[in-house]
């Protein structure tokens, strides 16, 4: 089983002037959604997941960090984390088909990933500020040759036909979640919604989803920049799974999500008190949407952080 991490340094100049040069010539407005520079921007937080899963899933084979042109600076990780480490470009991903190219949108390059060259059958999907907070076995993502899905049923029905939820930039993954349950036969009256955690995913059946929805694909991939038309890759091949019975649906809340503007305008108390809650041990999964906001809000929030991937003591912030 293998680890597959997407990572991009929009903070760096070549990568603004690049997307700016793309923005300027988009022939139609896009969504906040879209051109949020937040969406780009590093902050080490590919440190933290990587030190996460060499202290929670050290049983993991390889692990595939997915660039543009750049890569992440890996001096200050073990030796023995960095040989598991291999860098693949976008060029190689998309291959033929890498006149779509640069992309600046995960779901165009999510709808790639399973074609890196030599990734296992099995593999774990991470966003970048997506980290693990306590051992993970490989029984908690995969049952035999099944993927264990984190989520809930939800009723989206209300949201296609709402002009204002379309023009919320905290909805937009509801509807992209509605585009790839729809491919898969599934209505938005009731569909599966991934929570923020490690996505396990199958490389058959991505290959299989893009042979039958070949056309979806392509069209997907062809956007530089988010659009409410795509859908979400590992949405689809969720409710492809749960279609062909072939998931594992898991009850419980084992993850948590400190989503961005945690805590903005209130006391920070309240914010202290959620991170305390990664104590728990069976809180295995630990997504920061962004980390340089909550850390104006908690200035000491990587030390806590460093703690939570076990590389160090619980930082004072929690007491």
């Amino acid at each position: 089983m293998d680890a597959v991490i997407t990572w991009v340094n929009g903070s760096s100049d070549a990568h603004r002037q690049l997307r700016q040069t793309y923005l300027d010539a988009t022939a139609r407005p896009l969504s906040e959604n879209a051109t949020n520079s937040h969406r780009w921007e590093s902050a080490g937080e590919i440190l933290y997941c990587l030190r996460s899963i060499e202290s929670f899933a050290p049983w993991l084979r390889c692990i595939w960090i997915v660039v543009d042109d750049e890569a992440p600076d890996l001096r200050s990780l073990s030796p023995g984390l960095r040989r598991k480490v291999r860098i693949v470009r976008h060029t190689e991903i998309f291959g033929d088909y890498s006149a779509v190219l640069p992309t600046f949108n995960s779901l165009s390059i999510e709808s790639m990933l399973w074609r890196i060259d030599g990734l296992a059958e099995r593999f774990l999907y991470f966003n970048d500020d997506v980290f693990l907070a306590a051992p993970l076995r490989p029984e908690d993502v995969f049952c035999d040759d099944m993927p264990v899905l984190r989520g809930a049923w939800v009723d989206y029905s209300a949201l296609p036909g709402d002009a204002g939820a379309a023009q919320d930039p905290a909805r937009f993954h509801h509807f992209v979640q509605i585009n790839a349950a729809g491919l898969a036969g599934y209505r938005a009256q009731r569909l599966f919604a991934s929570a923020h955690v490690v996505h396990p995913m199958r490389r058959s059946v991505m290959a299989g989803l893009f042979a039958q929805h070949r056309a979806a694909f392509l069209d997907n991939i062809a956007h530089r920049f988010r659009d409410l038309s795509q859908f979400l890759p590992q949405g689809l091949h969720n409710h492809a799974c749960i279609a062909a019975n072939a998931a594992v649906l898991r009850a419980g809340k084992d993850h948590l999500h400190v989503k961005s503007g945690q805590g903005m305008g209130r006391n920070p108390s309240e914010t202290r008190a959620l991170l305390q809650s990664v104590a728990d041990p069976s809180i295995k999964f630990l997504c920061v949407n962004d980390l340089p906001q909550l850390e104006r809000l908690i200035p000491d929030v990587r030390d806590w952080l460093d703690g939570v991937v076990g590389r160090a003591a619980p930082a004072s912030v929690l007491r």
